[in-house]
């Protein structure tokens, strides 16, 4: 009963999303053909919302639900490996029409088509996890 609030928030993110039609494969398709700025706000603001949240977390002017202080390592950056996993990202997102949080969504939407994606997404992070210590990192 105490991780109500997490579902509710979580069903509101998602009623955000789908009204802004950030669920929307026209509105992704629209950005990766550089047609509209629509989605390009919606990540520019997720990004400014992340660096604020990034720099209040390393300030440590916020902590968890139980007052713990949040701890952030820092990781190496790696030009390859980024450019790497930003494309494969980004072919995935361009071929399946939906990111990772949108999928849910598409789901609650009634998108029965979006489990084929969420099963490959799921055995490709089982995947990673299984090589992961094989890997370059």
């Amino acid at each position: 009963m105490k991780y109500i609030k997490f579902f509710l928030v979580g069903i509101l993110f998602g009623i955000v999303m789908s009204k802004a039609e950030i669920i929307s494969w026209f509105r992704i398709y629209e950005m990766f053909k550089f047609q509209s700025f629509h989605m390009y706000g919606i990540i520019g603001s997720a990004v400014v919302l992340g660096m604020i949240s990034m720099f209040l977390f390393r300030k440590k002017m916020v902590k968890t639900f139980e007052g713990n202080e949040i701890h952030i390592a820092l990781k190496k950056v790696g030009l390859y490996r980024n450019l790497l996993g930003g494309i494969l990202f980004g072919l995935g997102w361009a071929l399946a029409g939906a990111c990772p949080g949108p999928m849910f969504v598409l789901i609650g939407r009634g998108i029965v088509a979006i489990l084929i994606v969420i099963f490959g997404a799921t055995l490709g992070a089982f995947l990673y996890g299984l090589l992961k210590n094989k890997l370059p990192h």
